[in-house]
């Protein structure tokens, strides 16, 4: 059988440092990403796994449906609406070109599978500024987006609860889930599964959309609000190996 093919859009970003020394100052720069411990959870797994970091992700992501069907998951992680609207064909030149967060809505609906992963720009994220409230994303997800900054910051940490220990999704997962610093504040749907919270909070959930399969991980992927114990436990590589095993169904 043929390897799963998975798509990361997002974790990455570019970082601007003015150094101060007395009279004189310099300036660096840094590019950084944070799929490391998801490529090595897939990759262990014998799934195929692209990155595509968020700076090429505006021109790069897919626009047609044979683009798209080269996958069989795609993940959103920390990459904003606007990168996805904004085709440099658009922002730049004023061209027409697809919407893709409605082509992601027929990919889903015809049988493909979607993951959003959350972040300060998943969902509403910092400021709201993510953006994907009130988009055709809410229709996708099995849950509903807050149109307000919907960051939820836990220092001293919290352990997951997992309500529906025989889902598929946490399949060789122990009961007791390392320490998380963080999530999206999210509002489960009426048919959605909730497998998993934190506290008060949505933190796995998944649900059929048409022929397709839709999941949201409320936390990050990694650092900072993934701990590098989660992020280095068994129970990381088996959760991804799990959601690609269950959302396209193979």
């Amino acid at each position: 059988m043929a390897a799963i093919k998975v798509l990361l859009a997002g974790e990455s970003w570019v970082s601007n440092s003015t150094h101060y020394k007395g009279w004189d100052f310099f300036s660096s720069t840094v590019f950084e990403t944070g799929e490391e411990f998801i490529r090595k959870a897939f990759e262990k797994s014998g799934i195929d796994f692209t990155h595509l970091p968020s700076h090429l992700a505006a021109e790069k992501f897919p626009l047609t449906m044979p683009d798209l069907n080269q996958y069989d998951v795609v993940i959103l992680s920390d990459v904003g609406a606007n990168t996805l609207l904004l085709h440099p064909d658009t922002w730049l030149h004023g061209k027409s070109v697809p919407n893709r967060l409605h082509l992601l809505a027929d990919w889903v609906k015809d049988g493909g599978a979607l993951i959003m992963c959350g972040g300060y720009y998943s969902f509403a994220g910092i400021y709201g500024a993510a953006k994907y409230y009130r988009t055709v994303m809410e229709d996708i997800l099995p849950v509903n987006i807050y149109p307000f900054d919907d960051r939820v910051e836990c220092p001293e940490g919290f352990h997951a609860e997992v309500l529906l220990p025989s889902h598929p999704l946490v399949k060789g997962m122990e009961d007791q889930w390392p320490l998380l610093l963080g999530l999206n504040e999210l509002q489960i749907k009426e048919d959605a599964e909730l497998i998993a919270k934190a506290g008060k909070y949505p933190l796995l959930a998944a649900w059929d959309y048409g022929k397709g399969r839709s999941m949201v991980w409320a936390s990050d992927i990694g650092p900072h609000w993934c701990t590098v114990d989660f992020a280095q436990w068994e129970g990381y590589t088996h959760l991804w190996a799990n959601a690609a095993h269950w959302l396209t169904r193979k």
